[in-house]
């Protein structure tokens, strides 16, 4: 089973930026689809961007142009490089396999302040 740990979110104001972290355990981690989630208060958790083992990304119409996902094999890391963050953006953030299949982790807290 795949342990996930995600890091890095924090308060920002709009326009600001945020790098969350993903770190997995598994050996099997380079050949697994990955992608970022994330879930507001009151809201269904969706899935915002991902990255297949070829490093091919694809995003949600509502994080694209401003959000890059990018994945490093060697260290089992997946990130999300968020910019141009607006209030809407606030949020939980996990990471998860595509479609998710692994434990849900505790996420990383994401707030953006107007």
């Amino acid at each position: 089973q795949v342990q996930l740990v995600e890091s890095g979110g924090g308060l920002v104001q709009a326009g600001g930026s945020l790098r969350l972290s993903c770190a997995a355990s598994g050996s099997d981690f380079r050949i697994i689809p990955m992608g970022w989630y994330r879930q507001a208060p009151g809201k269904q958790r969706e899935l915002v961007a991902s990255i297949t083992s070829g490093r091919r990304p694809e995003y949600a119409d509502s994080v694209k142009g401003r959000f890059t996902i990018s994945r490093d094999n060697a260290k089992n890391m997946v990130f999300l490089q968020m910019n141009s963050l607006k209030p809407e953006d606030t949020a939980v953030y996990y990471c998860n396999r595509v479609p998710a299949q692994f434990q849900w982790a505790q996420g990383t807290q994401v707030t953006v302040s107007s």
